[in-house]
């Protein structure tokens, strides 16, 4: 059996852009940040972006800022803060 991953990417639809949902956001600390792309991978709504010198940054307009990045996050790079 052949397994298939599953990746969403954020998109407008009848919610329209949800980042105002949130409470908390995740706010990446660059110096700390590895490269290693855990975040990106667990993201559930596909709002941590690739940039092209390979570190990440987070489309506010979609986070809803359920804090998996930085539970995530092997050298916790990435912390929730009061939006």
């Amino acid at each position: 059996m052949k397994k298939v991953a599953i990746i969403s990417f954020p998109s407008k639809g009848t919610a329209g852009e949800t980042g105002t949902w949130r409470v908390k956001k995740p706010v990446i600390e660059r110096q700390k940040c590895v490269k290693c792309m855990i975040c990106w991978l667990f993201c559930p709504e596909g709002t941590i972006l690739r940039k092209e010198d390979d570190f990440v940054e987070i489309d506010y307009r979609y986070c809803k800022g359920c804090g998996v990045c930085a539970n995530e996050c092997p050298t916790k790079a990435i912390t929730m803060v009061e939006e």
